[in-house]
Formats: C-alpha cells, structure tokens, sequence
C-alpha cells in the first residue's frame, strides 16, 4: 500500500499467497490457515516468508484514512492529521508521526515510516536483528499488535516459529469472515 524504502517494491505491488486449510465450524470455530510467498512488482517477483503483526477490520482502515480535522475549513488530505491504527497521530503537510509527545515516525505520501515498537503485554517485537532501518506500516502504528475492529476473531499463529510464514486465524464463533477492505500489517523474515 506504499512504497518500501530500499527495495523495488513499490505501492500497488501484489502479495500472492494461499490456503494452507480452511476449518468450517464443526464445534463453533472456524479456522483459516494462510501463508504469503511472494510479492509481485514491476514484473519481478521476490519470494518471501512473511508473520502477521497485525489485522484490521474495513471500518478501522476507513477511519484512519479519515483527516480529524473538518473538512469545511479548507484542510486538505495532504495536510491534514489522522490517527492510525494503533492511535499514533499523524501530522501530513512536514509533520511527524507521534505517540504522545514522543516522535516514532514520518508520513510519506501514501502511510508512514518508523520502527517497529513493542508494546507492555503484546507479542509483537520491536526491531529485530538490530535493524535500525525505518520499515513501512502504511495506515497502521509503529506499535500495533493483533487484532482490530474484528471482536470475534484472534490470531492462533502469527508465523514467525514453525511452521514458519503461516498464519493461523480462528474465530469464536461459527463463521470467520474477513470481508474486502480488510487489512494486514505483515512482516517478513
């Protein structure tokens, strides 16, 4: 959904994945196993093995891309401040990406730039193998972990240990339902 820095991938690349399994609801859960092997752009295709950090529902993608400011007085999306998912603020138009009064990012044109932060009680990692180079989240904050907007749902195995790059969704009740619209902060090995 933006470009990635140092790479050729670039926005509007495709993520090619697949089925791993599918369990209807026999007892009342229903279970997607997923994996993603290769993004697709500019005629290349880079294979990978990728864990999800984080899940969000439509509703929550539409509200972040929605400027908090009234768009009466004249502001522009270019300029204007978001919330992402997550709840970092983002000050479009030279402004920085914040948790508070703490600096974790940058805007681009089309998401934000920052490192992967960690937060109290969450599984998610922050950096990892010292990487220091600011990483892609698109409309999701440095810190988000797990899922949002979808009460039901839960992520059973998030990819990162054996079997590594696939991803395990279950939901507790009898139909999983990940409608169009629906958005995934990955992270690849």
């Amino acid at each position: 959904m933006q470009n990635i820095p140092g790479t050729p991938i670039k926005r509007r690349a495709q993520v090619v994945g697949h089925i791993v399994s599918l369990a209807p609801a026999t007892s009342g859960h229903a279970r997607l196993e997923i994996a993603f092997d290769a993004i697709q752009s500019h005629g290349q295709t880079i294979p990978i093995k990728t864990n999800l950090r984080a899940l969000a529902s439509f509703l929550e993608v539409q509200e972040a891309e929605d400027p908090e400011e009234i768009a009466s007085r004249g502001i522009t999306p270019e300029v204007a401040t978001t919330t992402q998912i997550g709840g970092e603020q983002v000050y479009r138009g030279g402004g920085p990406v914040t948790e508070g009064d703490t600096v974790v990012g940058k805007p681009t044109p089309w998401g934000i730039l920052g490192l992967p932060r960690t937060q109290p009680g969450m599984p998610c990692r922050g950096a990892v193998d010292h990487n220091d180079q600011s990483q892609a989240f698109w409309l999701f904050s440095t810190d988000a972990c797990g899922i949002y907007g979808f009460s039901s749902l839960k992520i059973e195995h998030a990819g990162r240990t054996d079997p590594a790059g696939t991803v395990v969704l279950a939901s507790n009740q009898d139909k999983l339902s990940l409608g169009s619209g629906t958005a995934m902060l990955l992270r690849v090995h």
